[in-house]
């Protein structure tokens, strides 16, 4: 996936606990793990915006389709309303 983010971007650090075998041997393959983590981190952020997106798209069908049946139908609790 292609960065969000662009080379000239302000960095700064951060405080992470991560297992430390797991940044041992990922220390071992890579040069940049920091560029690594980011990369992943970007990846993860644009999949749950995706998601986030898709699920907003669905809950606007889901309010059009109600909607529109209520214009049609009318709502039920008008039919039962006591006041």
């Amino acid at each position: 996936m292609k960065s969000m983010q662009s080379n000239q971007s302000r960095k700064r650090p951060v405080n992470l606990t991560l297992n430390e075998e797991l940044v041992s041997q990922a220390k071992g393959m890579t040069d940049n793990l920091s560029g690594v983590a980011e990369q992943l981190l970007t990846d993860f952020v644009m999949k749950q915006n995706s998601v986030r997106q898709e699920k907003a798209r669905t809950a606007e069908v889901a309010a059009q389709a109600w909607y529109a049946f209520n214009e049609r139908s009318g709502s039920f609790a008008d039919d039962h309303s006591t006041l």
